[in-house]
């Protein structure tokens, strides 16, 4: 929520200093109209010589100049404040903005037009008409926003309009506060599935590492406080002088990173419909989906860039930082856009420094090289999944793409010998048969391989 005083004390209404220029620059085409008219009679009146004719000029010029005057002096305190329910939202939904005005002042106000800005992609620009709020009275309107393009949208600042009983003068002030509406990627409910990579035996997706192999293999911290004095190592307590205390057993959580391809040169097309687009929603979807059966979960581009970050390990962590990693990915996915890479070899860079779990991977069009680089980040992962997309046939007049159909599916036959289990992405594909179809594709793999002799 931010809430902002005017139109007094409006950012607008204290730059303000040219007090009769802005006064008359708020007349209204009846206002100027009525001016005009004054003005005319009041000449003619003194070319012909009639005093009557004067002062009906006279009339009808100083009413507008007094209506703009004492608009213009109006120093009732407006508070507004506006809330977004909810402030992050999928593509494609809606969300409501809930504004409140809020009368501050020991007067009354007038008749009140507020407008609220807002970008086109998501919308007209909202207007509302107020009647008369009371001293300490409050008003309360909302509208409605929805987009089909992710990204980070600007709400305000919310403007104020005044107008006289008589509707020749308007003035308008703005609140110096805005708020950003989200809009995340479409995610998917992917079904529950077992790739290889994660652990067995110990819930989905958990494993569980022992810190207590024996007496003479115990690794003991320091006494912390709050400690079970039934698990002090009197041993270690000896020998480094302080107590010490046995390591409980920890559960470690099964690992699993997200390869986002976002290369221009591997995508063609935009828009919602596009193939980028299905790639950001599919990783959108795997990352949510495997942040649900407990895997400790990062996001990685082509360029080398993770999230959560580069911390101990760069996983997110226990569930309170899984949340707010969740966030974080959703975020930097609703404003991710192509980078000018050429290969990917800076996420190999990344992958290849111990054992990363499972991988699944979104790929746009991938030449001879990109699909070495990529057989070979196999060896770093416990699993790895890959959806190849075709990003040249998602145009609205499917064509080839950048990639010949022969040498496409070599591609794909390179990723599968390397151990991949590979799937092509045609245009409209839905990411959770796809989804069910890889873990068919795995199982059989492994069916296969434990069939073969030794």
């Amino acid at each position: 929520m931010t809430t902002a005083t005017g139109p007094g004390q409006s950012e607008a209404d204290r730059g303000d200093k040219g007090g009769v220029r802005t006064a008359l620059a708020g007349l209204t085409t009846r206002g100027r109209s009525f001016l005009a008219a004054g003005i005319a009679a009041a000449i003619c009146a003194y070319v012909l010589g009639q005093s009557d004719l004067l002062r009906v000029g006279l009339l009808l010029a100083v009413l507008p100049l007094v209506c703009a005057g004492v608009l213009y002096r109006t120093r009732y305190r407006v508070a507004g404040s506006r809330r977004l329910s909810p402030a992050r939202v999928p593509a494609g939904s809606e969300a409501r903005v809930h504004l409140r005005m809020d009368n501050v002042s020991r007067l009354p106000t007038g008749l009140l037009m507020l407008q609220d800005r807002v970008p086109y992609v998501l919308g007209p620009r909202p207007r509302f008409v107020l009647d008369r709020v009371e001293p300490g009275g409050r008003r309360e309107v909302s509208y409605r926003v929805r987009s089909d393009l992710r990204g980070r949208y600007p709400l305000g600042p919310l403007q104020l309009r005044l107008t006289d009983p008589f509707g020749m003068c308007e003035l308008t002030r703005s609140f110096s506060t805005h708020d950003t509406l989200t809009v995340i990627p479409r995610v998917e409910s992917l079904p529950p599935v077992r790739f290889s990579g994660e652990a067995k035996g110990y819930g989905d997706g958990r494993q569980r590492s022992l810190a207590l192999a024996g007496e003479d293999d115990v690794i003991p911290r320091g006494y912390r406080y709050g400690d079970d004095l039934r698990r002090v190592h009197w041993r270690s307590t000896a020998r480094y002088g302080e107590l010490m205390v046995r390591r409980e057993e920890q559960p470690q959580r099964a690992r699993c990173t997200v390869l986002l391809d976002t290369r221009g040169l591997a995508f063609h097309g935009a828009g919602p419909d596009s193939a980028f687009e299905w790639a950001v929603s599919g990783a959108a979807s795997a990352l949510v989906h495997m942040l649900e059966r407990g895997f400790s979960v990062r996001l990685l581009t082509d360029t080398g860039s993770s999230v959560p970050g580069e911390g101990a390990d760069g996983f997110a962590g226990a569930s309170q930082e899984s949340a707010d990693a969740a966030g974080l990915m959703m975020d930097t996915l609703a404003v991710i856009d192509h980078s000018d890479g050429t290969g990917l070899s800076r996420a190999y860079d990344v992958l290849r420094g111990g054992n990363e779990g499972l991988l699944v991977a979104f790929l746009g069009d991938l030449d001879e090289e990109q699909a070495a680089v990529a057989a070979k980040m196999r060896q770093r992962s416990g699993g790895a999944v890959a959806f190849v997309l075709d990003s040249g046939g998602w145009g609205r007049e499917p064509a080839d793409g950048l990639v010949p159909p022969d040498r496409r599916e070599e591609r794909l036959r390179m990723l599968r010998e390397a151990g991949w289990t590979v799937l092509g992405v045609p245009r409209g594909s839905s990411l959770t048969d796809l989804w069910r179809q890889a873990d068919r594709e795995r199982a059989g793999i492994g069916a296969a391989g434990e069939g073969a002799p030794a």
